[in-house]
């Protein structure tokens, strides 16, 4: 876990991994995939994937101090409660966010899409509440690979990262990519402003290419 960090340093900035180069990423997953689609028993449950994360991002490590847009706005949905610009910014991408007050016993809000937000008791996917370091997202159905699907991966980084190596496939998410699985990291502060909202404060893993086999 980061701690004891006053502001994002430029420092750190530097010592983080560029961002995931998604055309040289895509050419490897449709290479790899091709090949195990030739053999004579075809794919049979086993794919080449990449391994993204997405999180729940807490509204406590968005303050102005840390870098962050704290200023208090409201959104449709949310009834004149008030949060950090940017904390509502990565509601909106992540699809859920921890709130530091419960609002009528709701310890979250969700997008609903356009710019309107809800309270809410749990972050869900189309499968029901999300489990850290278990459930996992999915662009289509990929063959075999599909909602409700149990996958377990075979990938040291992922084993590091996430201490896990058997997801559920929860929900779909239109952002996603082929061959790509979003898995679910849990809560916690944002690593920092600007895209680093998108990664929590206590990992800078950004992707790692998985062996995956669909478990019956």
């Amino acid at each position: 876990m980061i701690t004891g960090i006053a502001a994002f340093s430029i420092l750190a900035c530097s010592e983080l991994r560029a961002d995931i180069p998604w055309p040289e990423v895509v050419q490897r997953l449709a290479y790899e995939n091709e090949k195990l689609a030739r053999r004579p028993q075809g794919h049979n449950g086993e794919y080449f994937i990449v391994c993204t994360l997405y999180y729940t991002p807490k509204e406590s490590g968005f303050t102005f101090e840390r870098g962050f847009d704290a200023t208090p706005v409201t959104k449709p949905g949310l009834h004149g409660q008030k949060y950090p610009r940017d904390f509502l910014r990565s509601v909106k991408k992540e699809g859920f966010g921890r709130i530091a007050t419960p609002v009528n016993g709701r310890n979250y809000i969700r997008y609903n899409g356009g710019d309107s937000y809800a309270f809410a008791s749990n972050p869900t996917g189309g499968g029901g509440v999300l489990v850290p370091r278990f459930s996992a997202a999915l662009k289509l159905t990929q063959g075999s690979l599909r909602r409700g699907a149990i996958v377990e991966t075979e990938s040291a980084d992922v084993d590091k990262i996430f201490r896990s190596n058997r997801w559920k496939i929860m929900d779909t998410g239109g952002g996603l990519r082929r061959w790509q699985i979003d898995c679910y990291y849990g809560e916690d502060e944002p690593l920092g402003p600007g895209k680093f909202m998108g990664r929590p404060r206590a990992t800078t893993f950004e992707y790692a290419y998985a062996k995956a086999r669909i478990m019956d």
